[in-house]
C-alpha cells in the first residue's frame, strides 16, 4: 500500500524541483504579495469575487481555491505561465479567473447553468477564457471545441467518479502535459475514511496517469487531496 500524506504531517512523494527561497517557483504572472500584512498569492486582473486588490494585483484566496491551495502549500504544479488549459468544474469562475490571468487559452467547463452565467461575466474581461456549459463526464460533447495537445488539465469536480472524469479527459492533454486535480473525499463516499478514498482514487487514476506528487489540502480545504500527474 502506498504511503499517503496525512492531514497533519505534510509529507508527500515528489520529484526534485527548482525552488525559489526553498519553495517551488510560481508560474509567471503569479506572485506572493502583501495583503493586510500577510504574504498571499496574487494575479493581475479585474476582481471577480470581492477579493482585495491593490489596483493591479488581486488576492488569490487559497481558502476558496483548490489550485490556489496547492500552490500556497508549495506543490510543484509544473506551471510556468502561458499554458493552454482545460479547466473542469469551473463553477462561477473563482479559480479559473486566476488561471486565465496567467495562462493562454483557457477552456472552462461547467455543468450548472446558473454559475455558467456568472462565468460568462468573468470572461467578458478575459478574452482568453472560453466558458462551456457542458458535463465534464462527457468530453465527447465538447471535443469539437477544445483543442488537443493542451498543456494543463485542471480538475475540481464535486462528484463521484473523479478519477474517471480525469481519465476520460486525458485525450486533450499533450504527452508531456500536467493533470492538476483536487479530490474531494466526501463526494466519493461520505462515510469512508478519506485516506481510504484517496488510496482508491489514486489506484484508478494510475491506470492512465503517472502520479508525481500528492498533498493533503486540509489546511485550506478539509478532506481534499491535491494531485499532480502526467499522462502515461
Amino acid at each position: 500500500m502506498r504511503e499517503l500524506p496525512t492531514a497533519t504531517d505534510g509529507g508527500r512523494p515528489s520529484l526534485p524541483v527548482a525552488t525559489d527561497g526553498g519553495r517551488p517557483s510560481l508560474p509567471a504572472g503569479v506572485e506572493r504579495r502583501s495583503f493586510d500584512g500577510r504574504e498571499r498569492l496574487a494575479t493581475r486582473g479585474p476582481t471577480v469575487y470581492g477579493e482585495p486588490s491593490d489596483g493591479e494585483w488581486r488576492l488569490w484566496d487559497a481558502g476558496r481555491s483548490k489550485l490556489g491551495a496547492m500552490l500556497a502549500l508549495g506543490m510543484d504544479t509544473g506551471l510556468a505561465g502561458g499554458e493552454s488549459v482545460l479547466y473542469l468544474g469551473a463553477a462561477s469562475g473563482t479559480t479559473v479567473s486566476h488561471v486565465a490571468d496567467f495562462s493562454g487559452p483557457t477552456y472552462a467547463v461547467e455543468f450548472a447553468p446558473r454559475p455558467t452565467r456568472d462565468l460568462l461575466g468573468v470572461a467578458e474581461d478575459r478574452q482568453n477564457l472560453f466558458p462551456l456549459l457542458k458535463d465534464a463526464r462527457k468530453p465527447a460533447t465538447y471535443a469539437h471545441v477544445v483543442e488537443s495537445n493542451l498543456d494543463v488539465l485542471v480538475q475540481d469536480v464535486a462528484t463521484r467518479g473523479q478519477a474517471e472524469v480525469a481519465l476520460r479527459n486525458r485525450q486533450f492533454l499533450a504527452d508531456d502535459g500536467r493533470l492538476l486535480v483536487a479530490i474531494k473525499a466526501r463526494s466519493e463516499d461520505v462515510t469512508a475514511d478519506p485516506s481510504d478514498v484517496f488510496e482508491s482514487v489514486l489506484g484508478e487514476l494510475e491506470t492512465g496517469y503517472e502520479v508525481l506528487e500528492t498533498e493533503r489540502l486540509d489546511r485550506f480545504h478539509e478532506d481534499h487531496l491535491g494531485i499532480v500527474a502526467r499522462p502515461r
